[in-house]
């Protein structure tokens, strides 16, 4: 499939009842702002970006004390200000729907499930509040979480935030290590965790990270346990020497006697601190980011609203973990009043195509995963509309990492001919997408159809110098709303300023390199830090394992540039086998067809054949991990093995690394 190739169209009933068709309109007639397309539309919201913004407000209608204070009292970057003046709280909007109509259903890999009412689900965010602040936890403390993906983690969340308390949370799968690495930093008055969870059909304990963790929090007011493997979790818990423990059970009675309390909501100042996520911990200390309720508001409904078009009709459904910054982009469609699935184990398990037979089930109408989920169904040639009726799904999203064109394809021959395929890209620093579909806008091969509406992204060379149909240094040249506050503890900002701002000082430099089309279209072409110079010409990752993935024989891929490293070695492709055993021939093969698809500069030196590569628990490659241990690195200096999703898989390179030196050292 060639990129570029033209995959859908919306019809012309699907873009007249689009929100952002809707919301064209609205500003017309309201706004007296007349714009011809979609482009003209994303140039506006990057122009006007205080008039964009405070349309926003008005358009979703965001509940909350607006402030007499401008949209964007300061555009500086990092430091914008944005709304001084305004109070709002996230879970006061999460939380504007009543009724008995679904808010959450919450399905289990084994089939359990769980379906909570809007009216419900206000009632335990109630009880949960009420049982935190009985703990002593009011405006911005931290509650912090270690759970799985179920409605404990959510009601805790919409709690926590009721009260203007600060919300962080890990998945139960991370060791001790890199649960203490995350959440000693700031400090939690309340943990909630969980005796255990499954993933593919077993069960882990993690009662004794918990007690490790609960141990090395000297200012814990109390730890809840949730059940999850077994109704004595509360026993296995003071067994395992969990301190200050109490049930999830505990922390949802009111006290004897006692009415059940009332949803009370605290409006906070626009930038009061929401919610801490983390970054990965494979390139360094792990960084606590810090982002706001008014920031995360703004650009949650913008986004589920206008790029994934949810709405009260919808059940809505990406495959994450709490630890990853999807989580909160799913349980935000809440604010749209959408029903939110949560679905807690292996997409895989207990056929590949498992996500997919739960698209039929509970009739999803959005369904967003990974892009290795869809390249490893593909290559499995699996064909789920075959399987399951789809009908029903009007939006596939993917993320991760960039979705190659045949993958692409793949999806409206395999998967669904009429639904928007929109691969976004972002991260968990903005905790959004800064490039995604519209409903409105055509799909084509390997392309991200748009910018985030407000997000003034572009390419630009060493220089600066923004770049059309030409890869380039991904940078955002105004701010938004949902950029990080600040990381916790980075007092002074100098953390945040080098991370983001050294680079293109008054832009943000996000990491990716990126082609943005004539057309305004977007091409991710892999992270900027992991980038293979061959003789001067900077290539991305992503191109390469596009060609090299569609070869029928491999599993998997992952490439190295290693000429800067002491020694060299040049241009490393590192394949996994479907079977083992790299021939003459298709070593041949992948290097002709590199050579002529892409460039000869993209020939590796060696092809190397693994049996895994080391991935994220949220996906993606390690692949700057992998060329410093290549160029000499230690393992301590590169990564946490519990940031890894698949250690082994890291620890097989620390043997190639060592097996390199030793032979550079015979005479």
């Amino acid at each position: 499939m060639a990129p570029g190739t033209l995959l859908w169209e919306p019809s012309a009933q699907r873009v007249a009842q689009a929100a952002v068709t809707n919301y064209r309109e609205w500003l017309a007639a309201e706004r007296g702002v007349d714009l011809a397309d979609d482009g003209a539309l994303w140039r506006w919201s990057v122009t006007d970006l205080g008039g964009f913004w405070e349309s926003i407000w008005d358009f979703c209608a965001i509940e909350g004390d607006r402030g007499p204070g401008p949209a964007l009292a300061d555009a500086t970057m990092p430091g914008a200000v944005w709304f001084p003046g305004a109070r709002v709280n996230y879970a006061e909007n999460a939380l504007s729907r009543r009724g008995p109509a679904a808010a959450v259903i919450a399905v289990r890999e084994d089939g359990a499930a769980a379906v909570v009412s809007w009216d419900e689900l206000r009632r335990q965010v109630a009880l949960a509040a009420a049982g935190l602040r009985g703990l002593g936890v009011t405006e911005g403390d931290r509650v912090c979480a270690v759970l799985p993906n179920t409605i404990h983690a959510l009601v805790a969340m919409l709690a926590t935030a009721s009260i203007g308390a600060v919300w962080s949370s890990c998945s139960p799968e991370l060791g001790a290590a890199a649960l203490a690495a995350r959440i000693t930093q700031v400090a939690p008055t309340v943990l909630l965790g969980v005796d255990g969870y499954s993933y593919g059909g077993r069960t882990f304990d993690s009662l004794d990270a918990l007690s490790a963790l609960a141990a090395g929090l000297p200012e814990l007011a109390a730890t809840v346990i949730v059940p999850y493997l077994s109704a004595d979790a509360f026993a296995r818990g003071r067994q395992a020497g969990v301190a200050n423990l109490l049930t999830w059970d505990e922390l949802m009675t009111p006290a004897p006697g006692a009415a059940e309390p009332e949803l009370e909501f605290t409006r906070v100042a626009f930038d009061a601190p929401l919610w801490i996520l983390y970054s990965s911990g494979t390139t360094g200390p792990p960084k606590p980011i810090v982002h706001g309720h008014g920031g995360i508001l703004l650009e949650h409904l913008k986004a589920l609203a206008l790029h994934l078009d949810l709405g009260p009709d919808d059940r809505y459904c990406w495959f994450t973990t709490t630890g990853w910054m999807m989580w909160n982009y799913l349980v935000s469609g809440l604010l749209v009043g959408s029903t939110v699935v949560l679905y807690d184990g292996a997409p895989g398990y207990p056929t590949l195509g498992a996500l997919f037979g739960l698209s039929e089930a509970l009739e999803l109408t959005c369904l967003g995963t990974s892009a290795a989920y869809l390249h490893a169904c593909r290559d499995a040639g699996l064909v789920p509309r075959e399987d399951a009726d789809l009908s029903l799904l009007r939006t596939i999203g993917s993320t991760g990492s960039p979705l190659s064109a045949s993958a692409y394809a793949w999806v409206y021959d395999a998967v669904s001919p009429q639904a928007m395929l929109s691969s976004i890209s972002g991260g968990t620093e903005v905790c959004t997408a800064l490039a995604a579909g519209l409903p409105t806008l055509p799909v084509r091969a390997g392309e991200i159809s748009s910018r985030g509406l407000g997000a003034a992204v572009a390419a630009v060379d060493a220089d600066g110098n923004e770049l059309v149909d030409e890869v380039g240094e991904l940078v955002v040249t105004a701010p938004m709303p949902s950029m990080p506050l600040y990381l916790w503890g980075d007092r002074d900002g100098a953390r945040l300023r080098e991370s983001y701002f050294a680079a293109y000082p008054g832009r943000w430099r996000h990491g990716d390199w990126v082609q943005i089309t004539a057309t305004g279209a977007v091409v991710i072409e892999g992270r900027s830090d992991a980038t293979l110079n061959r003789s001067g010409v900077r290539i991305g990752t992503a191109e390469l394992y596009a060609v090299v993935d569609e070869q029928p024989e491999i599993v998997d891929s992952v490439a190295v540039d290693t000429s800067d490293a002491p020694g060299g070695g040049g241009l490393l492709l590192f394949v996994v086998l479907a079977r083992p055993g790299l021939t003459d021939e298709l070593d041949g093969r992948i290097r002709d067809l590199l050579r002529e698809r892409l460039s000869p500069r993209h020939v590796p030196d060696q092809i190397i054949e693994i049996t895994d590569v080391p991935r994220t628990h949220t996906g993606k490659k390690l692949e700057v991990p992998i060329k410093r241990l290549l160029g000499g690195a230690t393992l301590t200096d590169v990564a946490s093995l519990d940031a890894v999703a698949n250690p082994q898989a890291l620890l097989a390179f620390v043997a190639i690394a060592e097996r390199a030196r030793a032979a550079a050292d015979v005479p």
